[in-house]
């Protein structure tokens, strides 16, 4: 045996357990990778806001901490807010169910001349199999539900510890990671944290800004047609809407809807063209002229990241797609090199004069020059 095939052999083993080990432990801290990643992009938005409170003389502890709590108090109280109306939403069908069941079981009586009542079906639902079943499992999945909940909440804890500490300790951060970089490399660093700072920032103030538009319009139009909860609705159509791209705006306009449809059928198709309206004005008017300085990025490369990032990391891919995409396209639009475009009609989408004239000439040369070539026919003799 080859001196060489043990230490190969000790070799190949030793990078087989180093990825092995790897694997495992990346899968075993994906979710808290996912939550540092959630964690530096909130980071980035509010960096603008507080680097400013710190410019003013405000320390940077103290300005992040005033950001992350008004950011707090704003998503406590809506909600609370929320909660409160789909509370009362509830209450209200649940007193109102038995006059729909009772118009249901006189429709079924009418049309199939049968003899239901409403007592009797309470009776056998309450009796039947299926809903024992369902209130024991129901039972059993509390316990589910609390650790469910319980995760959540840790989770959204660890992501704004992380945040508050990127934010808060932005500089020193920043100079930890040069500090293992040549110079050359350390302003390379600098400029792409810069323009990822500005790319995110700008996503959420943009965003935000569409969002107060947006709520303020519907909150307009259930105002006039006398929807309860108009404030609150009209708060969830704006941030959901925004900041779910592509598909947020009907998503949002559902809760509406239904609310709406149980004051009037006709004021849920009210709804539901007023969004359908908004949507175009907001992708053909408004959402270019706020976001051209911010996210300049074209809407198909948009909607093709959101559906990336939904592949590849679920709805916080979607949330953050858009400005990891915009951060990538302007840090190479600073290296890559552009040149002066010719000024032809074909760049236009014009055909360029007399192009189609040359290529009539073209096919007329070609048959000439067949008919030149071709053999000529054989004589009949006697």
């Amino acid at each position: 045996m080859p001196r060489w095939l043990p230490r190969a052999m000790v070799l190949a083993l030793t990078l087989v357990a180093c990825f092995q080990l790897g694997s495992w432990a990346f899968h075993q801290l994906i979710g808290l990778l996912i939550n540092i990643l959630i964690a530096f992009f909130l980071a980035l938005a509010v960096e603008p806001v507080v680097s400013r409170m710190a410019a003013r003389g405000m320390r940077r502890g103290l300005a992040t901490f005033l950001v992350f709590f008004a950011v707090l108090i704003a998503s406590v109280g809506f909600v609370v807010l929320l909660g409160s109306m789909l509370a009362g939403q509830i209450i209200e069908i649940v007193e109102d169910f038995p006059k729909y069941l009772d118009s249901v079981i006189n429709w079924i009586n009418l049309s199939f001349h049968t003899e239901l009542s409403r007592v009797a079906v309470q009776d056998s639902l309450l009796h039947s199999d299926w809903l024992q079943r369902y209130v024991q499992n129901s039972a059993s999945g509390v316990l589910d539900i609390s650790t469910t909940v319980l995760g959540g909440l840790f989770r959204l804890l660890t992501i704004f510890l992380f945040s508050f500490y990127f934010a808060a300790d932005g500089p020193r951060l920043r100079r930890t990671v040069c500090s293992v970089l040549p110079p050359a490399k350390q302003v390379e660093v600098l400029r792409a944290w810069e323009i990822a700072v500005d790319k995110t920032g700008g996503y959420l103030y943009s965003r935000g800004l569409m969002a107060l538009v947006s709520g303020i319009a519907h909150y307009i139009l259930l105002e006039i047609l006398g929807i309860q909860y108009a404030p609150v609705l009209a708060v969830w159509v704006g941030l959901v809407s925004q900041f779910l791209p592509t598909i947020g705006t009907y998503l949002a306009g559902a809760l509406p809807m239904l609310i709406a449809f149980t004051v009037d059928p006709w004021y849920a198709l009210w709804v539901l063209g007023f969004v359908v309206i908004y949507q175009q004005f907001e992708n053909y008017v408004l959402q270019p002229k706020l976001t051209a300085r911010t996210v300049d990025i074209h809407p198909a490369v948009a909607f093709g990241s959101v559906v990336a990032g939904t592949a590849l990391l679920g709805a916080v891919g979607a949330l953050i797609a858009i400005p990891a995409v915009a951060t990538l396209q302007a840090f190479l639009g600073a290296y890559v090199k552009r040149y002066d475009v010719t000024d032809d009609p074909r760049v236009h989408g014009h055909r360029r004069r007399g192009s189609g004239r040359t290529l009539a000439r073209i096919r007329r040369a070609v048959r000439r020059g067949s008919a030149r070539v071709r053999p000529p026919r054989a004589e009949g003799g006697a």
